[in-house]
C-alpha cells in the first residue's frame, strides 16, 4: 500500500491553535486559520510585514514588556537553533473594529527554530495559546474579587519565572565567553612544523554547558622529533577549561623529558589525580621519528589517531590503548605501540566529538571518518582539516566540542 500523499499546506491552514510562520527578521510568511481568527487579523493583513508593526505594543500602559521579551524569545530561537518556550505572557491587541481601544490579553507563547539544508535557521515557528479566558478564571467565578487576586498573583510568578530564566541565560552566556576565551589563550595557535604542514582546530559545541574540555598540542623533542597530543577533560564550561590547560601543559612538559608516549601518559595519569575535574580525562599522544618514519603512540581511554597513507588506506593506531587518566586505582606503566609511515603519509588526531553521537556506535563514527579521509586523501592539511569538519559534523552543530589535528608527514 503506497503512503497517502500529504498536503502540508492544508494540514498547516487546519492545525488547531494559533499558529504562524516568520522569517529570523520576525517578518509573517504565513499563518494558519486559528491564528487568523483569535488574532483579528486576516492572512493578507499579515504576510509581508513585521510582527510588531501587525501588533504593536499598548502605549497606554508604561509597564509593558510583551513586546520585547517576544522579540528577544524570538530572535533567541533564530540565532541559537534552539526552541525557546516563553513564561505567560500579558500582551494586549488593538481592537481591529475599534482603532485606540485595546483589549487585554493573556498568552502562553512557544518559538521554535526551522533549519534549511545548510544547518541555517530558515523559519521560526510561531504557536501560541490563548489563555485569557483561563487566567481570569483561575481561582473559580463565584469570588471575582478573589479570582482577580489569584490572576495576578499567577501572572507576577509567571513574569518573575520569566526574569530568573532571562538571568540564567545570560549568566550561561557570559560563562561560555569566558570559558571559551580562556580556552583559546590556552591553546597553541598554528605554526610552522618545519617544513611539514599541520592544521589545527577547534570547535565548540553549540550546548553552551558542554565546551572547553578538549584540547591539541604540538611538541618539539630534544632529539628532534615532535609529539603531537590530544585530550578531553569530563566536564564543561570554566572548570573543563582549567583542568584541560594544566593537563595540556604537564603533558607538555612530560613529552620533552619522557623515552616515550607511554611513560608520558603514565607521569600524566599520576599528575591528573590531584587536578581536580581531571579525573576519567582521555589522552592520546604520538612520537614521531622523522629520521625513521615511525609513529609511537599511546591512548589514554582515547578514541585512536588514523594514519592516512598517500593511497588512501586508513589505520586506525589502537594497539596501544589502556583506561583513562586517573581511573585505576594502582600505578601501573601505560603502553606503546610503533609504527612505520609513508612519506606524505597524514596523521590525524582528535577528540570523541568528531566521531560520537548518541545515536549510532563508534564504530560506525570511526567508518564514517576513514571514508572522508580516503575521499579528500590528496587535500592539504588545512582543507583537509576542513573537509572533516563538514562531512562528519552534524549540520545544526555539534552537541560536543571538538579538537583536531591533521599533519602532514
Amino acid at each position: 500500500m503506497q503512503d497517502p500523499k500529504i498536503d502540508y499546506e492544508a494540514v498547516f491552514r487546519d492545525l488547531p491553535g494559533m499558529v504562524a510562520l516568520l522569517t529570523p527578521e520576525l517578518v509573517y510568511i504565513d499563518a494558519n486559520q486559528d491564528f487568523e481568527r483569535l488574532s483579528g487579523r486576516t492572512r493578507e493583513e499579515l504576510v509581508g510585514r513585521y510582527i510588531f508593526d501587525v501588533f504593536p505594543e499598548n502605549p497606554k500602559d508604561p509597564a509593558a514588556a510583551g513586546m520585547r521579551e517576544t522579540r528577544e524569545s524570538m530572535l533567541r530561537a533564530a540565532t541559537t537553533g534552539e526552541r525557546d518556550t516563553m513564561a505567560l505572557l500579558r500582551y494586549d491587541i488593538e481592537d481591529p473594529l475599534r482603532p485606540g481601544r485595546w483589549v487585554e490579553h493573556f498568552w502562553s507563547p512557544v518559538n521554535a527554530p526551522v533549519r534549511g539544508p545548510d544547518g541555517k535557521v530558515t523559519l521560526i515557528v510561531h504557536r501560541v495559546e490563548e489563555v485569557t479566558e483561563f487566567v481570569r478564571a483561575f481561582g473559580g467565578r463565584a469570588d471575582d474579587r478573589r479570582a482577580r487576586v489569584l490572576e495576578a498573583e499567577l501572572y507576577t510568578r509567571a513574569r518573575e519565572l520569566q526574569e530568573v530564566n532571562e538571568r540564567l541565560r545570560r549568566a550561561h552566556a557570559h560563562e561560555r565567553e569566558v570559558a571559551l576565551t580562556l580556552q583559546a589563550a590556552m591553546l597553541p595557535p598554528p605554526r610552522p612544523v618545519g617544513h611539514h604542514r599541520a592544521a589545527v582546530r577547534y570547535q565548540p559545541a553549540v550546548d553552551a554547558l558542554n565546551v572547553c574540555g578538549d584540547w591539541y598540542d604540538l611538541v618539539d623533542l630534544p632529539n628532534g622529533g615532535m609529539a603531537v597530543a590530544v585530550g578531553d577533560v569530563v566536564g564543561h564550561g570554566l572548570a573543563a577549561a582549567c583542568a584541560m590547560g594544566q593537563l595540556r601543559s604537564a603533558l607538555s612538559a612530560a613529552c620533552r623529558v619522557a623515552d616515550g608516549p607511554g611513560s608520558a601518559l603514565e607521569a600524566l595519569g599520576l599528575y591528573a589525580r590531584f587536578v581536580e575535574g581531571a579525573e576519567s580525562a582521555t589522552a592520546v599522544t604520538t612520537f614521531i621519528d622523522w629520521d625513521d618514519h615511525t609513529i609511537t603512540y599511546s591512548c589514554a581511554g582515547h578514541p585512536p589517531p588514523a594514519l592516512l597513507d598517500p593511497d588512501g588506506t586508513v589505520t586506525f593506531l589502537d594497539q596501544a590503548t589502556d583506561p583513562p587518566l586517573g581511573a585505576r586505582p594502582e600505578h601501573l606503566g601505560r603502553p606503546q605501540a610503533s609504527v612505520s609511515f609513508a612519506a606524505d603519509s597524514s596523521l590525524v588526531l582528535y577528540t570523541d566529538g568528531l566521531i560520537e553521537r548518541r545515536t549510532e556506535d563508534i564504530d560506525r563514527g570511526l567508518t564514517h571518518l576513514a571514508d572522508s579521509l580516503a575521499h579528500h586523501r590528496h587535500a592539504e592539511p588545512e582543507p583537509l582539516a576542513d573537509a572533516l569538519l563538514a562531512d562528519l559534523l552534524p549540520a545544526e552543530g555539534n552537541t560536543d566540542d571538538t579538537a583536531l589535528v591533521v599533519l602532514r608527514l
